[in-house]
């Protein structure tokens, strides 16, 4: 256990810009009191449709503000395909988003299949749009764009497959701030001076005409929020809430929090800047963490899959870095929140089906091993160096076959190979020296393994013929 907490001391040092101060610490009274319910624990894998009017043009993530700089690629595109930005906005690309293919029904039926438990949608981004039927504001998916409940269908499918729910919402201060540029104009060129159409009056509901770039927004606005977000809550009762950052709006934020663990609900929040349950957006631990945690991360980008813009993290992922990546989090007492990427229409890309495919080909065979586990006393060994540790460092490519990742449910103690080995593969932990065992099998194999236990580790030969690819399991009996 001293092992552990210092290892636990060292990674929140080295996520100093992410770890809440004690003042911080101080205005969330609720996290204080707050357990996390099993059934996340158990959870281990979910899916998150980070979807909307973005998805649209399929270039970065910031499409809504860069749009509105001038010579920018989201600019060059507005300019091309709606004209110019004083003339029309990203008002105008919200109505063009009809949604017209989606079918959440049988999405959730693949992301059941490929083995998520719980099921994240998108609320409220950072372009204050409000994916839901709101009747606090008036920019929302039923009276604007796709005339749908997207929340609602969402919910809907997920508990008609019997996955947990979630929603997130991004809308701290940039939800009020986001649209500075768009009240500004061109610096140069013929219409140099004209102002975008962020900045008519008639737009205010939606752009909301903040005065400086990183302006902290007014308290009619964040009394506007929590309305919306109490109806969000109460109306679609989600299991799991997520936050952009931690709890925004101060006040605000914490009635929310309170309001939503007062339902008498075993519900999961999700924020990043401590308490609760810790979220480190594409990356996450290298030591095994006291409690659990979350990391989020997508296929590709967030609103497409793979970013002309050269966004290194946004290259579109391969099922083995989905599968070690789920690995590797899961040996150190986490989840992973994995986004798969939409177009405007609401259909998976190609590459996110053939993930799915893959996902459901394997999970079936090697599931056990990870959903109800729980960490053993080290999480794996391995050659690959590990990123350091902090959000936005993700694995971007698959481990191999001979770092290793342990997860133990009871008795059983689970060997994850991340790859199919070619070789012996020799497992340290499980030397002479190690813990005693009665017996070791191959999950979805009936071949008898042949192996050899030495003071320097336990070597595995490898067996005739794999049960599977990207990742293979050994299930060992310990000696109680």
């Amino acid at each position: 256990m001293k092992i552990r907490f210092l290892q636990t001391v060292l990674f929140a040092l080295a996520l100093v810009p992410f770890v809440r101060s004690d003042a911080a610490a101080a205005e969330e009274p609720s996290s204080a009191r707050y357990v996390c319910p099993e059934w996340f624990r158990d959870a281990k894998f979910g899916i998150w449709s980070h979807w909307g009017p973005s998805s649209i043009p399929g270039l970065g993530n910031e499409f809504p503000k860069d749009m509105y700089k001038q010579g920018t690629p989201s600019y060059q595109w507005f300019l091309k395909h709606f004209g110019h930005p004083s003339e029309r906005g990203y008002k105008d690309l919200i109505e063009s988003w009809k949604a017209e293919r989606f079918d959440p029904e049988a999405l959730m039926d693949k992301y059941k299949a490929a083995g998520a438990k719980y099921f994240f949608t998108v609320a409220t981004h950072h372009d204050n749009f409000d994916c839901f039927d709101s009747t606090h504001h008036e920019w929302n998916s039923v009276k604007h764009g796709p005339g749908k409940d997207i929340v609602g269908m969402w919910r809907a499918a997920a508990l008609k497959a019997g996955l947990r729910f979630g929603i997130s919402s991004h809308a701290d201060d940039r939800g009020w701030n986001y649209y500075y540029n768009a009240t500004l104009s061109d610096t140069s060129g013929p219409l140099a001076g004209k102002p975008y159409d962020g900045a008519d009056p008639a737009n205010r509901s939606l752009y909301n005409m903040p005065k400086q770039p990183k302006e902290s927004p007014p308290d009619s606005w964040c009394q506007e929020w929590l309305l919306r977000h109490t109806e969000l809550v109460d109306k679609y009762k989600p299991d799991l809430l997520y936050f952009d950052g931690g709890l925004p709006h101060g006040d605000y934020g914490r009635k929310l929090a309170e309001h939503y663990l007062g339902a008498g609900r075993d519900v999961v929040i999700n924020i990043k800047s401590g308490g609760f349950v810790r979220d480190y957006e594409r990356g996450g631990a290298t030591v095994i963490m006291d409690g659990p945690w979350q990391d989020d991360t997508s296929l590709g980008g967030w609103f497409f899959l793979n970013d002309p813009i050269a966004d290194f993290h946004s290259k579109s992922k391969d099922a083995a870095t989905v599968i070690h990546t789920l690995a590797d989090v899961v040996s150190k007492n986490g989840n992973l929140l994995l986004n798969l990427p939409q177009r405007g229409d609401g259909s998976l890309y190609p590459e996110c089906v053939t993930v799915l495919e893959e996902l459901a080909a394997w999970m079936p065979v090697n599931g056990e091993a990870i959903f109800g586990t729980r960490p053993w006393s080290t999480f794996g060994e391995g050659p690959t160096p590990l990123p350091e540790a902090k959000c936005m460092n993700e694995l971007k490519h698959p481990l191999s076959w001979n770092d290793v990742r342990f997860t133990r449910k009871g008795d059983f103690l689970y060997v994850i190979s991340c790859g199919v080995p070619d070789g012996p593969l020799k497992i340290r932990a499980l030397g002479r020296l190690g813990v005693g065992f009665d017996s070791i099998e191959l999950l979805g194999s009936s071949e008898k393994i042949r192996y050899k236990r030495e003071w320097e580790g336990l070597t595995i030969q490898p067996v005739k013929e794999w049960p599977c690819r990207h990742a293979v399991v050994f299930k060992v009996r310990l000696k109680s």
